[in-house]
């Protein structure tokens, strides 16, 4: 008798060494770049998405083939260089900042915050180790889902990226584990609480890129009516018309008008049948300086602001022979150079 339970205490105390040597250790291996397209800064919004790569093993010492393990993690990504989660920024090189946000579902509608924040979760995940394999590794990837929101009409053009930085409460994940004879067990509650064990490591860094082109588009363009002209064309006669266009912010550009479908030579004319009515087209309301089609000479030139901008059209009818009575007309084209 006293020799048996010699045999039994050895036993007992054989397992309880082997329990001490059990762990679970969690990383993320790689997140790719999450590279949005093109951004027309008044169009619509821009979506993309990126993966997070992520490994886990159970190391469960003597006798380990005999647990299970069931484990709940997490995965978090990094605030912006400023330290915001929604919307997170990226900037381009003369310090202009793209709104974004990363999100852990396809809708959109849960945004994915670093692990620890009180406002926004990370992204949750569940693995179970079964019995009979011990040391045993498990690998999983996750989806997130970016989306750059509009109208964001202060962007500029160029380059914009950002990089969000790795670390246990930045771009990385966390894991809590409970291990169970013969996988008779739960899974923790979460992945810092409940379980018997777990931990945090930081992950690597990650890029966000995108960018924005130039880009013009004219919006309105009304027409230059200069109404009925009684008697002979003795005086003048003067009118306006608008061009309203939006140009992406800080993109210089070029407005050129031709001569019109009945120019004769340099000088546009309205056609009735076969009689013409000269008129003149000015960049200014002095009507000194011609409005044309020549690169760098004649255009009317601005800068664009990323929000509808207006440019006036002053037309002149000048004095000259008298035509014929009837209603006279042209169509003029406009080129926006940019």
């Amino acid at each position: 008798m006293k020799w048996l339970a010699i045999v039994l205490i050895c036993v007992a105390s054989l397992f309880v060494a082997g329990r001490a040597q059990a762990v679970t250790t969690c990383s993320v291996t790689s997140i790719t770049t999450l590279a949005f397209p093109a951004v027309q800064p008044t169009g619509s919004a821009v979506d993309t998405v990126a993966t997070i790569n992520y490994s886990c093993t159970y190391t469960g010492g003597l006798l380990g083939g005999l647990y299970g393990v069931y484990l709940t993690g997490c995965l978090g990504m990094a605030p912006d260089d400023q330290g915001a989660v929604s919307p997170r920024t990226m900037i381009n090189a003369s310090n202009d900042r793209m709104r974004y946000d990363i999100y852990k579902d396809s809708q959109r509608t849960s945004v994915l915050g670093p692990i620890g924040n009180a406002t926004y979760a990370p992204l949750p995940f569940q693995l179970q180790f079964t019995i009979l394999s011990n040391p045993q590794t498990q690998t999983g990837s996750a989806t997130v889902y970016g989306r750059i929101p509009t109208p964001q009409p202060s962007l500029s053009p160029g380059n914009y990226s950002a990089t969000l930085a790795g670390g246990a409460a930045a771009n990385g994940i966390a894991w809590r584990y409970n291990e169970a004879l013969l996988s008779l067990g739960t899974f923790p509650a979460g992945c810092q609480t409940g379980g018997g064990g777990g931990g945090t490591a930081a992950g690597p860094s990650s890029t966000v890129t995108s960018s924005v082109a130039k880009a013009c588009t004219i919006t309105t363009a009304t027409a230059l009516d200069f109404g009925n002209v009684p008697g002979f064309l003795r005086t003048p006669s003067d009118q306006t018309s608008l061009l309203r266009m939006t140009c992406t912010n800080r993109s210089p550009f070029q407005v050129g008008l031709d001569n019109g479908q009945n120019a004769s030579g340099s000088t546009r004319r309205m056609a009735s049948g076969s009689g013409f009515v000269a008129y003149e087209l000015y960049r200014d309301s002095q009507r000194t300086q011609r409005w044309g089609n020549t690169f760098n000479s004649d255009t009317a030139t601005g800068t664009g602001s990323g929000s509808e901008q207006t440019l006036t059209v002053y037309g002149r009818v000048p004095v000259q022979p008298a035509a014929a009575a009837g209603g006279y007309s042209d169509t003029v084209t406009v080129t926006v150079t940019y």
